[in-house]
């Protein structure tokens, strides 16, 4: 049976982070709501039509038969064994998932550079507390995550390259689309990414190339960054860090 994966249609979002996983393994999988009765699918079960233990509170989710997940990292942490990317040692599984949650927290922080008073209101509503809110995350928060990211990596005794372990895992695609994801949204602020976090760039760079990723980023089920997703390009937040 095919995972069912449920998310908004029309961004990458965070569901995003969870198409990488089951691209970079083809596996067999329904990106639900880009079927035209699939956005009222998803929100049955988010208003609880299936049962309370196949109710999330919001997208995305996983269906794996009779197994609804939520969340990004839950997700991550339950499909990486199925997938194999993850370590089968209880230790790395545990070590990724709490990498896969601090990005969880770095996403939340990015989408807060376009959104930092309230997410019901519009970005041209809050433009003036948008360009503080970015020139802080530049300055102080890109650097405090990628920098414990990148040194992570480094300090990884598999000495590969890799964020957990000696072999691709689920946290070095969501470090690809982190780091994609900030030349996006700010391209003249991460014009030193790779001197910066020259780990973490190494990381993106070899999972942009591998096979069954190149054969997705070039696809139409790759959507486009947009304005309406988490990683924004508006011009006038894309400021010098310092």
């Amino acid at each position: 049976m095919a995972y069912e994966l449920y998310y908004w249609d029309g961004i990458q979002g965070r569901g995003e982070f969870v198409r990488l996983a089951l691209e970079e393994v083809r596996a067999d999988y329904l990106d639900v709501t880009r079927d035209g009765q699939g956005m009222q699918r998803m929100l049955d079960y988010m208003r609880g039509r299936h049962g309370y233990d196949h109710m999330p509170f919001a997208p995305p989710f996983l269906r794996d038969g009779d197994i609804v997940v939520s969340h990004v990292a839950n997700i991550l942490h339950y499909l990486g064994p199925k997938l194999g990317l993850v370590p089968k040692d209880e230790k790395s599984r545990i070590l990724a998932h709490g990498l896969q949650l601090t990005i969880t927290d770095f996403v939340a922080e990015v989408h807060d550079t376009h959104h930092p008073i309230s997410t019901d209101d519009y970005y041209e509503d809050q433009k003036d507390e948008a360009k503080a809110r970015s020139r802080a995350f530049l300055k102080h928060r890109v650097p405090k995550f990628m920098g414990y990211f990148d040194r992570v990596i480094g300090a990884n005794p598999a000495k590969g390259g890799h964020a957990v372990g000696g072999g691709l895992s689920y946290v070095d695609l969501s470090l690809f689309q982190l780091a994609e994801g900030l030349g996006y949204a700010f391209p003249r602020a991460m014009e030193n990414f790779a001197k910066d976090y020259p780990h973490v760039a190494k990381v993106r760079d070899m999972v942009r190339q591998r096979p069954n990723i190149e054969a997705y980023l070039t696809s139409k089920r790759r959507l486009a960054f947009n304005e309406s997703g988490i990683f924004r390009h508006y011009p006038e937040l894309d400021q010098d860090p310092a």
